[in-house]
């Protein structure tokens, strides 16, 4: 087995050599940040989307643009406003007049890297519009559906801090996002940096360095990255104790939680574990990469109770207090 695990670590070393170049080229434009970028990355690399939350002027909507110009693929940044209808997001029929027939007029998220900003300022129809592209990755227009582009990740951002004229994420849809990032403030130094490459006449921009098909390569890498058996019931243990703090000695959480993590989280922990490690030039997965990722994957996922908001026990509380209590293989 041995062999095997050196044989796949070999090969996701040469596979991941590009991530390098890739976080380099970002690092052009972007300051600071690793934490969002590396997740940005880890989304792409295991297939899955990702919500972003952070107060205005984080650089949140540079990242994924920069991400886009960095990777050549087509880009499209959709500002989701109050009187946006689904058809303004994936498109409608239109009557020819020439023909006398309806013809098929895509929306913007025909793309690859669709920017989602301000997804909560959306009415529910239309973010129930997002759901079939995400999950099923295709779109219905009226009789005719179309598969989505290759790759096809959404990046969606909310600002935390303006609820008002806003529409809060139902669950069900939240829980379709792989991870969900909280992005802070970056530190003096960083801040400098980035007041300094603002002053200039315009901001530097990445050189394309990998392609659609190297994504794809390392898609199909990472899904080949080891995981044993030990860390794989490392994961199960931590999402059930989110469900049941009881059977792990954690009935202080009784009280807390309204809700675990689906079984989409076992599923995203796995997936995000193994990109994580990927990026690492790793081909197997450690118990560090789980609990590196294991926050971004289940903070949106648990529900607290009415007990626990009165408490002002937030669901990272929760989780970070069942990541520290389970035992590491």
């Amino acid at each position: 087995m041995n062999k095997d695990i050196q044989a796949i670590n070999t090969m996701i070393q040469q596979e991941s050599a590009f991530v390098e170049k890739l976080l380099s080229e970002i690092g052009k434009v972007i300051i600071g940040q690793k934490y969002m970028v590396e997740r940005l990355l880890i989304a792409l690399f295991s297939n899955g989307h990702a919500l972003l939350e952070g107060v205005p002027g984080l650089a949140k909507t540079l990242a994924v643009r920069t991400l886009s110009a960095a990777i050549q693929t087509r880009f499209q940044r959709i500002q989701f406003t109050p009187d946006l209808l689904p058809a303004d997001l994936i498109g409608t029929l239109v009557y020819d007049q020439k023909s006398g027939e309806f013809r098929t007029k895509k929306g913007p998220i025909f793309s690859n890297l669709i920017l989602a900003d301000e997804i909560n300022r959306s009415p529910a129809k239309v973010q129930s519009a997002l759901l079939e592209a995400m999950m099923e990755r295709q779109v219905t227009i009226g009789e005719n559906t179309f598969p989505m582009d290759d790759p096809f990740l959404i990046l969606a951002t909310q600002n935390p801090i303006e609820q008002e004229g806003t529409y809060p994420l139902p669950e069900a849809q939240v829980d379709r996002f792989m991870l969900k990032l909280v992005i802070g403030y970056p530190n003096k130094e960083e801040e400098l940096k980035i007041m300094r490459l603002n002053a200039g006449e315009k901001l530097p921009q990445p050189d394309p360095v990998i392609t659609p098909e190297d994504i794809k390569r390392a898609r199909l890498a990472v899904s080949q990255v080891y995981i044993d058996e030990k860390i794989e019931r490392y994961i199960i243990d931590i999402v059930f104790a989110t469900r049941n703090p009881s059977e792990y000695k954690l009935e202080d959480l009784n009280e807390l939680i309204a809700y675990g993590a689906s079984p989409r989280a076992s599923i995203y922990l796995s997936q995000a574990s193994k990109a994580h490690a990927f990026l690492r030039g790793r081909g197997y997965v450690t118990p560090e990469d789980v609990r590196a990722i294991g926050l971004d994957v289940l903070r949106h996922r648990v529900i607290v109770t009415y007990e626990a908001e009165a408490e002002e026990t937030t669901a990272e509380d929760v989780v970070r207090k069942v990541l520290n209590h389970i035992e590491v293989p």
